[in-house]
């Protein structure tokens, strides 16, 4: 058998809300093995108290999380400083978890010991990563690069990064017992499972696409012949600055991941963003409304839908982006509102809104990291 069971507190209090936690899973889970989960808990909890409790509950669970921007479930809605579990239950699957530290020294290194811990008792080949890694001190877009490496680039990575409620002061990474940051944690999961996703960001683009001509990591310094500034200046007109209303667009095919602008130097010309950009990719300048940006919260779960290759999923994973918290304000639960009249309405869904998100662009494709997207992973069995 195998099932997913979705539990959220809100109780601000840590020991409160394991009690409440573990009150829940007795009652759905029963007697069945509990062989992994993901956890996703506001800032200021016990996150010792809280991971030794579940361990000590569910001996040999395989679990990874990390600290987020806000936590989303169907059972308690957007919420912020609350706790979320997903648990993966049954013995048609195998879990495996593994972490990676110093992802800031050799994020290749991480990457390997992450995945090679992960794989150790895996029966079968996985199906799916999850990964919930370090945002303020790694460039994820390298560590997704070596993930996808190392596990092919055929299998779908799916997480986010972790968050600290938009202070940008300590990030915090779990896996097993451990409580770390400057790290990457990995799920792998094996058996009879069916996965499927989809990604939508609501932003669209504009102009003409153009290369990158000269790059220092996030550092965006020309574009074609023009500076990254005049490049954005080209399009949007000289009034605008780049911003996290108008994300640049790294094309990918006839798709595209999004790299949100931080900051920007005017005598430089530069523009930095949440995130590496290639040299010489092509990029493209995008703009979007508010209401597209929530409709895209039902375009990626209709994309998830039309991908999923079984009969009916069992439960589903969402991650959103804080950037786009951040943009909604006052109308980010209207993302809940969308996800509950999708078609993932009926089903239960938990998810955490991260300070970058990781995902292929569509099925079957490498991995990529993403700013200010949202995306929907479907679960279920053969």
């Amino acid at each position: 058998m195998f099932d997913l069971v979705i539990v959220h507190s809100e109780d601000p209090d840590t020991d409160g809300a394991i009690e409440e936690l573990l009150e829940l899973t007795r009652e759905r889970v029963g007697d069945a093995p509990v062989k992994g989960g993901v956890v996703f808990a506001g800032i200021d909890h016990d996150h010792s108290k809280l991971l030794g409790a579940l361990c000590d509950t569910y001996e040999g669970i395989a679990l990874i999380g990390c600290t987020t921007d806000g936590e989303v479930s169907s059972e308690h809605g957007f919420c912020e400083d609350s706790i979320v579990l997903l648990l993966f239950v049954g013995d048609a699957i195998s879990v495996g978890v593994g972490l990676g530290k110093g992802v800031s020294q050799d994020v290749e290194a991480a990457a390997s010991r992450a995945v090679a811990a992960a794989r150790v008792g895996l029966i079968g080949e996985p199906r799916l990563c999850l990964t919930t890694p370090e945002s303020l001190t790694c460039d994820v877009a390298a560590l997704v690069r070596s993930l996808r490496s190392l596990l092919g680039e055929e299998l779908p990575v799916i997480g986010g990064t972790a968050g600290d409620q938009w202070r940008f002061v300590k990030c915090l990474q779990f896996c097993g017992r451990e409580v770390v940051s400057d790290s990457v944690p990995v799920l792998l999961v094996a058996g009879e499972l069916i996965v499927s996703h989809g990604v939508a960001s609501g932003w669209t683009l504009i102009g003409k696409p153009a290369p990158v001509t000269e790059v220092a990591g996030n550092v965006l310094l020309r574009v074609g012949e023009q500076t990254a500034v005049e490049f954005y200046r080209h399009f949007l007109g000289p009034h605008l600055m780049p911003s996290g209303e108008y994300p640049l667009a790294v094309l990918v095919g006839d798709q595209f991941y999004l790299r949100a602008p931080q900051e920007f130097d005017l005598e430089r010309g530069s523009v930095t963003y949440a995130g590496t950009i290639p040299d010489g990719a092509m990029v493209q300048v995008t703009t979007g409304k508010r209401d597209d940006v929530i409709a895209a919260t039902k375009s990626s779960v209709d994309r998830a839908i039309a991908g999923y290759g079984g009969e009916h999923p069992r439960a589903a994973l969402v991650v959103s982006c804080a950037a786009r918290k951040q943009l909604l304000g006052t109308r980010t639960s209207e993302e809940f509102t969308l996800l509950q009249g999708s078609a993932i309405g009926k089903l239960p869904f938990c998810g955490f809104y991260a300070y970058g998100e990781v995902s292929p662009v569509r099925a079957g494709e490498a991995p990529h990291f993403h700013n200010e997207t949202f995306i929907t992973l479907l679960l279920g069995t053969d």
